[in-house]
């Protein structure tokens, strides 16, 4: 059967909503496009005077430049450990504290749950400065454990609310069966639950990895002496050479910093929604 085609009315009626939809794709994309079309140009024409909004000319040496500068390997491999360990710690201490709250009743869950929210609205730029006493006082500067722990911090309370509400969206009659047929309440959370929570997980592990991997005050206040432990974006912020800021190998470089969130986001798009898909089912 043959699809019916809009009429020309509706179409007309639909097509600010598209044109304004269009143009926000440009606004926010343009951004995007103009760093890695820099990080392509040869350094002649990121010096004109006139823009070049298409490529005339390709080059990799930016590239070449940005990779084989002191200190990205290093700096990159600072900002996979931390934000790694963020993303693990969150999970492991969230899944835990929203399977308190979604599934069992005790005293005190609902001022819990309130506070959880209060600390995920709570503006972050509200905790640098406490953020850094604490370290300066407890001599926990210029480390990348500490690093770690305040991301943790800043990323739980989203994970906590979030896996709350796909925990809340899995019935409870399903582990509850689990448990008739034999299995204890912590082998029907791993059997029958878990498997169902993955879309929830998948979810907060690429907003946790998004947030600590492009993080920049705190690694920008917490790193000071100890300039190895830095990571990429403050490493990012003071590239340049004797000659000044090189445009175009700082525009390589953001490429590069931007292509690991890109790919996870890739996979973890087409696995959420066969995730969701595949949990409606029970079987």
């Amino acid at each position: 059967m043959r699809p019916v085609p809009a009429s020309p009315s509706r179409v007309l009626r639909r097509l600010p909503l598209h044109m304004g939809a269009l143009l926000t794709f440009a606004v926010c994309a343009f951004p995007v496009y103009w760093m890695v079309l820099t990080a392509f140009k040869p350094t002649a024409d990121i010096q004109a005077e006139t823009p070049l909004f298409l490529p005339t000319s390709l080059t990799l040496e930016h590239f070449s430049a940005a990779v084989n500068a002191d200190g990205f390997w290093l700096f990159w491999r600072n900002s996979l450990i931390v934000t790694a360990g963020c993303v693990l710690l969150a999970l492991a201490v969230a899944l835990g504290s929203a399977f308190a709250v979604a599934r069992l009743r005790w005293k005190g869950r609902r001022g819990f749950v309130l506070m959880v929210f209060i600390a995920q609205v709570a503006p972050w730029e509200a905790l640098l400065i406490p953020m850094y006493v604490i370290a300066r006082d407890t001599d926990m500067l210029d480390r990348l454990p500490t690093l770690t722990l305040v991301y943790f911090m800043i990323t739980l309370p989203f994970t906590i609310v979030t896996l709350r509400s796909f925990l809340t969206g899995i019935p409870r009659e399903l582990e509850e069966a689990a448990q008739v047929d034999g299995c204890t309440r912590a082998a029907a959370f791993r059997r029958v639950t878990l498997p169902l929570l993955a879309p929830g997980l998948l979810a907060t592990s690429l907003f946790g990895f998004i947030t600590a991997w492009n993080e920049f005050a705190f690694a920008n206040m917490l790193i000071i002496k100890n300039q190895d432990d830095r990571t990429l974006p403050v490493w990012l912020s003071s590239f340049s050479n004797v000659f000044g800021t090189d445009w175009g190998a700082t525009m390589a470089a953001s490429t590069l910093f931007a292509l690991p969130v890109l790919i996870l986001f890739l996979v973890l798009q087409r696995r959420v929604a066969s995730g969701l898909a595949g949990g409606a089912v029970k079987g």
